[in-house]
């Protein structure tokens, strides 16, 4: 069976939000709390946090159990350095076949999409496989271990999206229509409560 990790970005400091987005709660959980939950979930091993601007905060309300926590120390860089951070953490565990990145402020992700990424390599073959939505594609994303040394060779401001277009002939996609929500301002965590009282998200 092939060994999958997955790195969850945590190390942001949610200027938009103005306190830290990892840690807001949503149906009982913090936010990367379901994640981690969800990719453990699915299987994934290891689950590796990255955690920069606010570790102490969001390592306060997590539970850590089965969780590799790796500190980006560089997490002002951006996306592309909480990866680097994470592939360290994945290098010292051993060898992978592939690695999922994810975010952890998208609150419908769940083990299903995890497990769908996976399935998804094995039945096209394609060495990226990303998440659709809202008319274009993106996280979580899988990437082959031949795309391992890519994603280390980023540059600061870069995430993901630029090698899903550098490598489209290599490209498949699972659907994801609910990853267009994500909370980047108090609105967006508002209108997710409300929307999820009155039913209509769940």
């Amino acid at each position: 069976m092939d060994k999958i990790g997955i790195i969850i970005l945590a190390a942001g400091e949610s200027v938009r939000l103005g306190r830290p987005k990892q840690n807001l709660y949503y149906n009982g959980k913090s936010l990367v709390q379901h994640v981690s939950d969800e990719a453990k979930k699915a299987g994934l091993d290891p689950v590796i946090v990255v955690t920069g601007a606010f570790e102490k905060e969001v390592l306060e309300k997590l539970d850590t159990d089965g969780l590799t926590i790796s500190h980006n120390k560089d997490w002002q860089q951006g996306m592309a350095a909480g990866i680097k951070s994470g592939l360290n953490a994945l290098d010292t565990a051993g060898a992978f076949d592939a690695v999922i990145v994810s975010v952890c402020d998208q609150p419908f992700l769940s083990a299903t999409i995890f497990e769908s990424l996976k399935e998804a390599r094995l039945h096209t073959g394609k060495g990226i496989i990303a998440s659709a939505y809202a008319g274009t594609v993106g996280v979580p994303v899988l990437f082959d271990k031949k795309y391992f040394t890519a994603l280390e060779n980023a540059e600061e401001a870069e995430g993901t999206k630029k090698l899903i277009h550098q490598f489209r002939e290599d490209l498949a996609h699972v659907d994801f229509e609910a990853g267009s929500i994500d909370i980047d301002t108090e609105e967006d965590y508002n209108l997710l409560l409300d929307q999820s009282s009155e039913g209509s998200l769940q």
